[in-house]
């Protein structure tokens, strides 16, 4: 029993690690990404420059269209690791209640043991 709970432990601080590390990444890409954006609109609005007439219009009317499109882009992939990361809260939270369960079947400091390894390990 206390081989798995370190292995599960150190399962534990991975994933937990890895999460943090990916909400930071995630950030540090939106950031990044306005500021991509930002910079793409400005190079395809300046090639619209010379342009005249309804080629200029068309030019500027697609330049806007790229950057909503990359907007959209960036605001679903937001989303989707939004949605993720609540998905990994709840298998959490889901695998505590079950070790907490199998916690039910023992005794005194045993319990209680059990009960504080699952607490660690489930961040709860």
């Amino acid at each position: 029993m206390m081989k798995l709970n370190k292995k599960l432990a150190t399962a534990s601080a991975c994933i937990a690690l890895f999460g943090a590390g990916f909400g930071s990444q995630a950030l540090a890409n939106a950031a990044h990404s306005k500021d991509a954006v930002r910079a793409q609109y400005q190079t395809d609005m300046e090639r619209c420059e010379p342009m005249q007439g309804n080629d200029k219009d068309v030019c500027e009317q697609q330049a806007k269209a790229t950057r909503d499109n990359a907007k959209a882009d960036a605001k679903a992939g937001k989303e989707a690791s939004e949605a993720k990361q609540d998905a990994n809260e709840d298998k959490r939270d889901a695998n505590y209640k079950v070790a907490k369960e199998k916690c039910d079947a023992m005794s005194g400091d045993a319990k209680d043991k059990c009960i504080a390894d699952a607490k660690t390990m489930y961040a709860q």
